[in-house]
């Protein structure tokens, strides 16, 4: 089958890797990649050490050149979704599955089979002025939790820090054939992909501890596990998710983990850098929207205060802003 993965980024270049050496079609859409792909290929190095180096992945700028795929990974952070929602069309076809695996509530949540009060509701944080929405019809939509920790340490080359398991699940829930005969293709590439009747409540898992870690690591440069054993911190993130744990209640979701069972699950990680860290350091737009102004979108929705969300997300907005000036006096100095 020919798989498109959108972004060749850390996790875009693990599964293009790993799908490609289990033979199967594998083509990036890449924009600063693209050329770095298709001159060296993809190399992974994975937790081991062991080096795959995949040759066969081919590479391209645009979805309209690559044109219909049976399964699309969408790999890029969620606040680019959204621009780039129109061409993805090119890359869908009737019996095509597109794979959605960004962090955060994602655009669909209240899409596809979900039922309750809110059924249908746009979240304005998750698809600012539906871009998504109107150009991804939901029912090619599988959704996946994406739990490894990986970077990209150089254009071509991802490096495997913890982790090989995506979570999947159909909007409505089923275990369709579709959904299962994916979780078999990740399977034989060496991946743990099992699936879910409910990944929504899965998705809130993997957000609870992403709306707390991240912007904190963000605001304080510390890793998880620094964060997770000092106790100041450790206080905060449990605060939040706590506020999390109500929202997500109130929408109908249970979790299976305690809060504690859950930070110490991210300790365990160890001194790992937390995506929105990297971006900030790299000087990278903030994944801030989806991970964070999504829940507090969910708070006013529900009616349910989220005041150490509301203090966190209001200090991150206003180093997103210092770095988008940083940003644009570097821009314009380098012009």
């Amino acid at each position: 089958m020919s798989i498109a993965i959108v972004g060749a980024g850390a996790i875009g270049g693990y599964l293009g890797v790993r799908l490609a050496e289990a033979g199967e079609d594998v083509t990036f859409i890449a924009r600063s990649n693209a050329d770095a792909i298709r001159e060296n290929g993809m190399r992974l190095i994975e937790e081991d050490g062991t080096e795959i180096h995949s040759k066969s992945v081919k590479a391209t700028r645009s979805m309209q050149e690559a044109g219909v795929h049976d399964i699309v990974l969408l790999t890029v952070k969620a606040h680019q979704v959204g621009p780039i929602a129109a061409d993805i069309k090119h890359l869908i076809g009737p019996d095509t599955v597109v794979v959605t695996m960004q962090n955060g509530i994602p655009w669909w949540y209240f899409l596809g089979g979900h039922g309750g009060e809110h059924a249908g509701t746009r979240l304005e944080s998750a698809d600012p002025g539906g871009l998504i929405a109107d150009n991804l019809d939901p029912k090619h939509v599988i959704g996946s939790v994406v739990y490894p920790a990986t970077v990209l340490t150089d254009p071509g080359t991802v490096k495997v820090i913890e982790g090989n398991r995506f979570g999947l699940g159909e909007l409505d829930g089923s275990k369709s054939e579709r959904v299962l005969a994916l979780s078999q293709r990740l399977a034989k590439a060496g991946f743990r992909a099992p699936v879910t009747s409910d990944i929504r409540a899965e998705i809130w898992l993997k957000l609870w501890g992403n709306l707390s870690f991240n912007p904190i690591s963000a605001l304080t440069h510390a890793t998880l596990e620094d964060i997770c054993r000092f106790p100041d911190t450790r206080a905060i993130a449990a605060e939040m998710m706590r506020e999390a744990e109500t929202i997500a209640n109130r929408l109908g979701v249970t979790f299976r983990l305690g809060i504690e069972k859950r930070i110490a699950g991210a300790e365990k990680v160890g001194p790992h850098k937390t995506s929105m860290l990297q971006d900030v350091e790299a000087g990278r737009p903030i994944e801030l929207e989806a991970l964070v102004g999504s829940v507090i979108e969910l708070g006013r929705l529900t009616q349910t205060p989220t005041p150490h969300i509301d203090t966190v997300f209001a200090l991150m907005r206003l180093l997103a802003q210092s770095l988008e000036r940083a940003n644009g006096r570097l821009a314009i100095q380098e012009a």
